[in-house]
């Protein structure tokens, strides 16, 4: 694994990239797959002139009152989110939610169902990677036993620290993606529940990192289901990528959503604030709140 660089000289490379005004709402923290507390992220924030952050971890909403605690008295406001993994038309699909109540029963009875499976999950690929000859002591099966949303990148950086892997690309594609031999596939909610579950809640449902098929159609339906936004600004997408989805988004009267998608110092590209949303297009995003 790439060797983390102390937390104070991260904070000093944040205080260097401007982004005064704006918003990066899509950041993933302990709670989840991340490498910085909720804490630590709303720090690197500040420095980075951030106006805004949402903490998005996937099916989980534990790192959000951290986050808002760490907050208080700053500059730096902090957007309840998630990013739920939800399916849609066969395939999955990453719901991002933004400005509900965190305290909803419903959703959050929901999520806790989503991490449960994600626990089981979890060790059923452990008992796969048996069979494929690739055992653990019981010490290092405990790396991760604090994290709310167990994932498959939790394994794999077990599999990288324990000498299984060299990389968690290499464990990934060795072990864990999609079709690999240990791979489990995860309980995904259907789109339409949880869309209907952020709405309910108050919040506004956004389509995370949209994939390529991403169209007028597929996006008709999901406005029909109550979609209210688009995450177009993302570090995958290339200028023009970003621009066919704007102007999608444009054509279907969505709010546009974008960040980092931050697991970490480890790609600087997705560094906290590195991508983002104008302090305009915020408030638009907000102004789909439902009262």
């Amino acid at each position: 694994m790439p060797k983390r660089q102390p937390f104070t000289a991260l904070c000093r490379a944040a205080a260097r990239r401007p982004a005064a005004g704006r918003a990066d709402l899509h950041l993933h923290s302990t709670c989840s797959d991340g490498a910085y507390t909720s804490a630590e992220l709303v720090d690197l924030a500040r420095r980075s002139g951030l106006a805004a952050i949402a903490v998005t971890d996937h099916d989980t909403v534990h790192g959000v009152a951290e986050a808002q605690a760490a907050a208080a008295g700053s500059s730096v406001e902090v957007v309840p989110g998630v990013e739920i993994s939800a399916e849609f038309q066969g395939r999955e699909l990453h719901l991002l939610g933004y400005f509900f109540r965190p305290d909803d029963t419903s959703l959050r009875a929901a999520l806790q169902r989503l991490a449960d499976e994600r626990t089981g999950r979890f060790w059923h690929m452990v008992e796969r990677l048996k069979h494929c000859g690739v055992c653990f002591a019981d010490d290092e099966l405990r790396m991760h036993e604090d994290v709310e949303s167990l994932g498959r990148r939790h394994l794999a950086e077990i599999m990288v620290k324990a000498g299984r892997a060299r990389s968690v690309g290499e464990a990934f594609a060795r072990y864990l993606g999609d079709h690999a031999r240990a791979a489990v596939p995860k309980t995904r909610l259907p789109v339409a529940e949880a869309i209907a579950l952020v709405r309910q809640a108050g919040g506004v449902a956004a389509w995370a990192h949209p994939s390529y098929d991403c169209n007028g159609e597929n996006l008709r339906d999901l406005r029909r289901l109550g979609l209210g936004a688009l995450e177009v600004n993302y570090p995958a997408f290339r200028a023009g990528r970003m621009q066919q989805l704007r102007a999608l988004a444009t054509a279907l009267d969505l709010a546009v959503t974008g960040g980092s998608d931050c697991h970490g110092p480890d790609v600087p590209a997705r560094a906290v604030g590195a991508r983002g949303v104008t302090k305009e297009e915020f408030a638009a995003l907000r102004g789909r709140v439902i009262d």
